[in-house]
């Protein structure tokens, strides 16, 4: 085997090598000019439309303020009205009554009276336990989307990177092939070729797997594709 061709294999050794145990390096360094902040703002509010516990806290909210409300409007509820109706015409020796015609009463619960501001108060201190939940669960919703969509952009870049490599990889195979047709490279050195052919293959493949797994996380929160974000 000339020199030549000793460049060659060592160049397809090279490049494999590389390419396999360092391609999250190298997508990591090549990442940042394909985030698009923009379309960052686009995923979090779409998330924060579609994504269910979002939308239960908006629920609670309401039904937090009807409580608030209903508190407010009930200050007649310790009232307890009644009437009683005695006709005048007969005259009832068992049970005589000195007043006849329709008698009106009204009874007072004191303690549900005094016990109204701090149901109100109560009321007004629910909603606001809401509120601060839902705060605090859009700003977790914010960092677990903007972190997945980092992965997200990670994953395409290393896909990105094996796509590259595997092209590059496949033409010196090629080479080394019509080489070892002619006779002019031995079989061990083509079959490592073939073998490391075949491992960077499954790398990518296993890249291109991992980056969908990261799409549909992202689209986990937005309850919308991808693609249909515009």
């Amino acid at each position: 085997m000339n020199l030549s061709f000793k460049r060659i294999y060592c160049l397809l050794l090279i490049l494999l090598s590389f390419a396999v145990f360092t391609p999250k390096v190298k997508a990591q360094q090549s990442m940042i000019q394909d985030v698009n902040y923009l379309f960052l703002e686009k995923l979090l509010a779409t998330a924060r439309e579609n994504y269910p516990i979002v939308k239960q806290y908006q629920v609670q909210k309401e039904i937090d303020n009807l409580n608030i409300k209903g508190q407010q409007l009930n200050w007649f509820s310790p009232l307890n009205f009644s009437y009683l109706s005695s006709p005048n015409r007969t005259i009832n020796f068992i049970d005589p009554q000195f007043f006849t015609g329709y008698q009106f009463g009204v009874s007072i619960n004191v303690a549900d009276i005094l016990q109204k501001p701090n149901k109100i108060k109560t009321a007004r201190q629910q909603l606001l336990l809401t509120e601060a939940n839902e705060s605090q669960y859009a700003q977790t919703l914010e960092v677990e989307i903007k972190r997945r969509y980092f992965l997200y952009i990670q994953q395409l870049n290393t896909v990105k990177l094996f796509s590259k490599s595997t092209q590059d990889a496949e033409g010196l195979l090629n080479d080394l092939k019509v080489k070892y047709q002619r006779g002019e490279v031995e079989f061990r050195i083509y079959s490592e070729a073939l073998v490391n052919f075949s491992l960077i293959t499954q790398q990518k493949i296993q890249s291109e797997a991992t980056y969908l797994t990261a799409k549909a996380s992202i689209e986990e929160l937005t309850i919308t594709k991808l693609e249909d974000i515009k």
